[in-house]
């Protein structure tokens, strides 16, 4: 029954995307001021996009503050933002698992990117099961691989700015090198304290970068479920490792962590809260938190400062 109904509602969306997609070829994209309409679907992807793209662009991101893209499900007014847009970017790898056959019916009448295919199978991260981890905004590389090849959408799209998107691409990561630079103080924790500990699987591109072991109790997903035997292994890990803080996520249900917490304090361990880390979500528009550089500047930050307790 929860297949039907899914199969059915499933149906109902692309009944609403080809009735749209009727109208805006009446219609137009319906541009504001001749800019270029970007949509995407995390803030990680809109927001160095808009600096990228300047005043050529207007970018808006579906998903904002605290939501979570493994569990969204696109609303009516998304597909309608979606299909007003002239070029849409999504992260893929399976991040926006429920938005996929959307993606795939729009990409029919204007260019759907998804940006995870850009990186390399090789320079991917996989569990224990074979899937891909699509957290790759946390490897800042990666990261601007993936935002080249948006980059190359919007020149194609707009042959006559291509040199102005190239030069402020340029300048913007001129930017993530020095962000890089500032990473590596990260090195200075104690290896055996360099333990991340957090809700769910999101930090590992972050961990391989920066040599930081990494234990997540949920999956790459959080569509996976946390049981018992999650927590109890985290507390021996957390034990055998001397881990001085665990981290919250600001898109996740924090009650999996403070069990943790809890269950580590009844084993005489004395465990901190390390601090709020963003991972499938940045902070609000217009904080620094809510830009890439600034989220990924402050999880550095909450780290280190957590993890080089007990340091001289």
């Amino acid at each position: 029954m929860k297949r039907l109904f899914k199969r059915i509602s499933l149906m109902l969306i692309m009944a609403v995307i080809v009735f749209l997609a009727a109208c805006s070829s009446q219609e137009g994209n319906g541009e504001a001021d001749g800019k270029i309409q970007v949509v995407t679907t995390i803030a990680q992807i809109g927001e160095p996009i808009s600096i990228i793209g300047g005043d050529k662009v207007e970018v808006k991101s579906l998903m904002g503050p605290s939501v979570d893209p493994h569990l969204y499900n696109a609303t009516h007014g998304d597909i309608t933002t979606m299909d007003n847009a002239d070029i849409v970017f999504y992260s893929g790898l399976h991040l926006e698992a429920n938005m996929v056959e959307i993606f795939e019916e729009i990409g029919k009448t204007k260019p759907v990117a998804a940006l995870g295919e850009a990186i390399p199978k090789e320079a991917l991260l996989y569990d224990e099961t074979g899937a891909v981890d699509p957290h790759i905004w946390f490897d800042i590389d990666l990261w601007k691989q993936a935002l080249h090849a948006a980059v190359e959408e919007l020149k194609a799209f707009s042959p006559e700015n291509a040199d102005y998107f190239e030069e402020n691409e340029q300048k913007y990561f001129a930017e993530l090198d020095s962000l890089k630079e500032e990473a590596k103080k990260l090195a200075e924790i104690p290896e055996e304290q360099r333990v991340l500990v957090t809700a769910h699987d999101a930090f590992g591109y972050f961990g391989r970068m920066h040599q930081i072991k990494v234990v997540g109790l949920q999956g790459i997903s959080t569509e996976s479920e946390i049981g018992v035997s999650d927590i109890q292994e985290t507390i021996e890990l957390i034990k055998q490792y001397k881990v001085p803080a665990v981290f919250i996520e600001s898109s996740i249900n924090k009650e999996t962590i403070q069990a943790v917490m809890e269950g580590a304090k009844s084993e005489g361990l004395n465990i901190e809260l390390g601090g709020e880390l963003y991972s499938d979500a940045m902070g609000e528009a217009g904080t620094e938190v809510g830009t890439y550089i600034g989220m990924y500047r402050h999880n550095i930050n909450t780290i280190y400062e957590a993890l080089r307790k007990g340091v001289e």
